[in-house]
């Protein structure tokens, strides 16, 4: 799997899985545009649309798409959640996946392309976040086939479902408590173990290759067995 001449844009990617999506693509050949507030080639909101905008203006031609930015909540309960809390997960893990696709559309149906989300087995099931997190990545999920309905056969359009991923976003589990909640996650897990950001990225890599070319609104589960009889 070669991108070369290939121009590659991932969100998120000062760190985690987007940070690993960047370093894949330019691997293989891609020219890659990493886009974050911190530690990337760009930095942006990409939750604010005059920013996302301006980015689109700025890059005008984009092979691959990775929606990867995104942040977490807490775990906590809808009594726990106060209105701004719910509405900074949602424009960050929502607003900023339909903005990004709305500017960088145009790009990608010019170069019948493809559009990858990062969703979450927390837009699957409950218990993978907190009400404001899970709410997000369900939405994630209903955008991505909506949107690869309404693009097909022009640009393909999927979404990444991870399980426990061990990045700084998580880095929170395997600290406090001597690393309780790391462990427990990984004894429930099938695999026994977390993955690596790099994983997610080598299934992005095959997602976004013409190898997968009949794929278009499917939502893939990287998450070691985790939902397996749930």
């Amino acid at each position: 799997m070669r991108f070369d001449g290939k121009t590659v844009l991932v969100t998120g990617a000062g760190s985690g899985i987007g940070k690993a999506q960047a370093a894949a693509f330019r691997e293989k050949g891609a020219r890659v545009i990493g886009a974050d507030l911190h530690g990337a080639d760009v930095c942006c909101d990409v939750s604010d649309e005059k920013a996302v905008q301006k980015l689109s203006l700025t890059y005008e031609k984009i092979d691959v798409l990775c929606n990867t930015a995104g942040i977490l909540d807490g775990y906590t309960k809808i009594s726990e959640t106060d209105l701004s809390q719910f509405e900074t997960i949602m424009r960050n893990n929502v607003t900023s996946q339909f903005l990004m696709a709305k500017y960088f559309l145009p790009s990608l149906r010019q170069t019948k392309g493809v559009l990858i989300n990062m969703a979450s087995i927390a837009g699957l099931q409950a218990g993978g976040g907190g009400v404001a997190y899970t709410t997000s990545k369900h939405a994630v999920i209903g955008l991505t086939k909506q949107v690869a309905l309404d693009e097909a056969p022009n640009v393909r359009v999927l979404a990444i479902a991870p399980g426990a991923i061990n990045t700084p976003m998580n880095q929170a589990d395997f600290t406090e408590n001597n690393g309780k909640m790391a462990r427990e996650v990984a004894e429930k897990t099938p695999a026994k173990r977390w993955a690596s950001a790099e994983e997610v990225a080598q299934l992005t890599l095959f997602l976004a290759s013409p190898a997968a070319d009949y794929m278009t609104g499917s939502i893939i589960p990287i998450d070691g067995g985790w939902m397996l009889g749930k």
